[in-house]
C-alpha cells in the first residue's frame, strides 16, 4: 500500500494529539529443511518493499525497498544467496504494475513479473490494497471522524461517519473496490504460473491494521471513532479473503499474516505492534509495518513453506 496522509490532516491530527494525548514481534520458527534450487522473487507492494525502515535497499531508490523486508528476511532464513533473490517489490505498485513500468517519485521500477522465468521456483506477492484505494479511505475516514474521534463520550465512540460515506445510497462501495481486485489478480496469478511453470506461489496477506474495536485513546490513535475501526477492521478481512480466494482458484498458497499480527495493531504499545499509526514511533511509514511486523511477516511466510513442505 502507499501512503497517503495529507500534511494538511496530519498537521491536525498532530495538534489533537497535542491537545487530548492519552495515553512484536513473532517467535521465528525454523526454516524449512529442503529448499529447492533456484531463483525467488518477490513480488508487491509497499507492505513487502518495506519503506522507512532503515537498511534501504535497490534501484530505483523510489521504491522504498528494505533489507528488513519480509522477502527479505524470508530469503535469508531460507539460506538463499543473493545471486537467487530477486526483489521487485515496490511502494505504490498495484496489480497493473506487476505487468507494466511503474513511476516512483525517484525511477522507474520494471515490471514486476519480467523478473520471472523457468528458473524461478519461488514466488511471494503482497498485492490489492492500492487497487482498492485502502490508503486513501484510511485518510477520508480519519478525516469525517476526527472530531468524534476525539469524544470520549460512548455515543460519540459509536458515530459511523466513515460507514456512512462509503455506504451512501445502499452500497458499499470500499467492497466494490474489493470485488474489483479479483478479477486482475485472478489473470496475474495465471502469468505468473505461464512464465515460472516450476515455481511455487504464496499469495502473503495484509496483517491487522487496526482492533476491531477500540477505547477512546485508541481512537484518538487513529483519528477513528470505535465504529468506524470496526468497519475498516472488517473491511481489511474482506480484503485478505478475496486474496484467499483467489490464491486457492489459481493453485497458489495463501498466507495469513492477519491472525499471527492480532494484537499486534498499531494501537498496541509501541514494542509490541507491528504496525505503525499516523505519527510512527519506530522507522516505518504511517500505518504500515515496522521491522518487528516485516519479521512477523516473514514468520508467516517461512511457516507456510514449512508447513507444504513436511505435508
Amino acid at each position: 500500500m502507499k501512503p497517503a496522509l495529507s500534511s494538511h490532516l496530519l498537521a491536525r491530527v498532530v495538534f489533537a494529539g497535542a491537545l487530548l494525548a492519552s495515553g512484536c514481534s513473532a517467535a521465528s520458527g525454523a526454516a524449512p529443511d529442503a529448499v529447492p534450487a533456484g531463483q525467488y522473487v518477490a513480488l508487491g507492494d509497499s507492505y513487502a518493499a518495506a519503506p522507512g525502515i532503515s537498511g534501504q535497499t535497490g534501484v530505483p531508490a523510489g521504491c522504498g525497498r528494505s533489507s528488513a523486508s519480509y522477502p527479505l528476511v524470508a530469503a535469508r532464513r531460507l539460506g538463499l544467496d543473493s545471486g537467487q533473490v530477486h526483489d521487485e517489490s515496490c511502494a505504490g505498485a498495484t496489480i497493473a504494475d506487476l505487468t507494466g513500468p511503474q513511476t516512483t517519485s525517484d525511477g522507474t521500477n520494471p515490471a514486476q513479473l519480467a523478473a520471472l522465468s523457468d528458473a524461478t521456483t519461488l514466488v511471494t506477492l503482497g498485492i490489492g490494497g492500492n487497487d482498492m484505494h485502502w490508503s486513501a479511505v484510511l485518510t477520508r475516514c480519519a478525516e469525517l471522524d476526527l472530531i468524534p474521534a476525539l469524544i470520549s463520550s460512548s455515543a460519540a465512540q459509536e458515530a459511523t461517519p466513515c460507514v456512512a460515506y462509503y455506504t451512501a445510497g445502499g452500497a458499499d462501495r470500499i467492497q466494490q473496490s474489493i470485488q474489483a481486485v479479483a478479477r486482475p489478480l485472478a489473470s496475474t496469478l495465471a502469468e505468473i504460473k505461464r512464465r515460472a511453470p516450476r515455481a511455487r506461489v504464496y499469495v502473503v496477506g495484509y496483517p491487522d491494521l487496526m482492533p476491531a474495536s477500540g477505547n477512546a485513546g485508541c481512537a484518538r490513535t487513529f483519528g477513528l471513532t470505535g465504529g468506524d475501526m470496526a468497519f475498516l477492521n472488517a473491511e481489511e478481512q474482506r480484503l485478505n479473503s478475496t486474496l484467499r480466494q483467489q490464491a486457492d482458484a489459481a493453485g497458489a498458497a495463501f498466507v495469513d499474516t492477519y491472525t499471527p499480527s492480532i494484537g499486534h495493531d498499531a494501537c498496541a504499545d509501541p514494542g509490541q505492534r507491528w504496525v505503525e499509526p499516523w505519527l510512527p514511533a519506530s522507522p516505518a511509514y504511517p500505518m504500515h509495518p515496522n521491522a518487528h511486523g516485516e519479521q512477523g511477516m516473514a514468520d508467516a511466510v517461512i511457516s507456510a513453506i514449512g508447513a507444504e513442505r513436511s505435508s
